[in-house]
């Protein structure tokens, strides 16, 4: 038995809730660990489209206990909902679990969210204003509620009283009078719902462990994301790296046996800052059309270029990966011809690791290998040696700059579309 940790090796929307649900019909609990309803995983299961926010991808299976960690910041009201509709598509909620220690989105941090967007300029960051960062940010700033908290009818009311009093005039008047003592009912409601499924987690989850059971700890966005080791300030506010497992979940890294990276046979980034590899025009018409690269949670055209390697590099060292699951395989066939990112040519020189100042990073140019590409339809491949031998070599080349194998290949949406190595 094992306890395996996903995440994004890119700038997330890598397919971790397609690799996730694969394999999590043979894990007895998924643990969701950082992150809020701004991630977006889509599961297909028998044709049907699952589109996932907050719970963890494991839902879709009896034998799955699935658990929201104290990393994780909650919206109760999109939870609820969330929850609501997997059921009435026939899926049974009991299996759920969240951190009691796991802190609340409230309304008003929605409405901080879209005035800070607003001051700084439309779409600079890219939030998805769902309060995610203000959520976070009043953590930090010990100003939050935590969920043992938000259940508790009496605890609510001084905390979200106290908690008003702290915030902007504006959020104040909107939050004021007859509309605060509704909202005090509307969320004394939701936590009433959500009390049976508030736990100590991190003594489940050490349990769990503790008995052998499989587990897997289920990541949001991606490295490049990671509040410190991403490309910052364009990035989420939590860390989606695998140090945040730990902090999220409550467990130690010594407990933690594989580090699985999702990365994309190509590269998407959703927002603004740099990219070095970019594409426009045609090929990156192809490569999101066929990919369907727009947003699960917020509808937007994703960003589209050539696969980097100087990034898998970088999260292979921050992340400590075992292996790769390489997704989108199958959106690259048709393509004459594939480059892939090897270094930056910066200043006359070669950079091979990723740089942290965005300004070298946004004059860097990419250096490119060429690989030729494939005509033939992979997408019901099911072993790797029935691959055409250039996407046999596409993945061979990534396994030789990268320094980890790639033991997980996606060549399609559905569950069987994968290639297990």
């Amino acid at each position: 038995m094992s306890v395996r940790c996903i995440v994004g090796a890119q700038w997330g929307d890598e397919g971790k809730g397609k690799i996730t649900d694969y394999l999590a019909e043979s894990s007895d609990v998924v643990a969701r660990y950082q992150g809020g309803s701004n991630a977006g995983h889509t599961v297909v299961k028998g044709g049907e489209v699952f589109k996932l926010h907050l719970v963890p991808s494991g839902i879709l299976y009896d034998n799955c206990v699935n658990i929201i960690g104290n990393g994780v910041v909650v919206d109760p009201p999109l939870l609820l909902k969330e929850l609501d509709e997997l059921e009435e598509k026939g899926l049974a909620c009991g299996n759920f679990r969240i951190s009691d220690r796991a802190h609340v989105v409230l309304p008003f941090h929605k409405t901080m969210d879209m005035l800070m967007e607003k001051s700084r300029g439309a779409g600079d960051i890219g939030t998805t204003m769902r309060g995610i960062g203000p959520a976070y940010t009043d953590k930090i700033s010990r100003n939050g509620i935590r969920m043992n908290e938000f259940v508790d009818g009496e605890a609510l009311k001084s905390k979200i009283a106290s908690a008003l009093e702290e915030k902007d005039p504006i959020i104040e008047k909107v939050y004021g009078g007859r509309r605060q003592e509704s909202f005090y009912v509307e969320y004394e409601q939701y936590g009433n719902r959500l009390k049976p499924y508030v736990a100590d987690t991190s003594a489940l989850l050490y349990g769990y462990i503790k008995q052998g059971k499989n587990i897997l700890l289920e990541g949001a966005q991606g490295t490049l994301l990671d509040i410190d080791h991403g490309t910052y300030p364009y990035v989420t506010s939590s860390s989606p790296t695998s140090g945040g497992a730990c902090t999220g979940l409550g467990i130690g890294p010594t407990l933690i046996d594989e580090v699985l990276g999702i990365a994309k046979a190509y590269t998407t980034r959703v927002g603004k800052g740099p990219f070095p590899t970019e594409l426009d025009g045609g090929q990156a018409d192809y490569i999101r059309d066929k990919g369907c690269e727009y947003g699960t949670t917020t509808g937007r055209a994703r960003r589209v270029g050539w696969l980097d390697l100087v990034i898998l590099r970088y999260a292979v060292r921050v992340n400590g990966l075992t292996s790769l699951a390489i997704t989108k395989l199958d959106t690259l066939s048709g393509l004459k011809e594939i480059n892939v990112c090897t270094s930056y040519r910066m200043a006359g020189r070669d950079l091979y690791d990723f740089p942290a100042d965005l300004g070298v990073l946004g004059e860097a140019r990419p250096v490119c290998s060429a690989l030729k590409g494939w005509d033939e339809d992979i997408s019901g491949t099911k072993d790797f040696e029935e691959l055409p031998k250039e996407a046999k070599d596409y993945i061979h080349f990534i396994e030789d700059n990268v320094g980890v194998p790639v033991s997980i290949i996606s060549v399609g949406p559905e569950r069987h579309q994968t290639i297990i190595r």
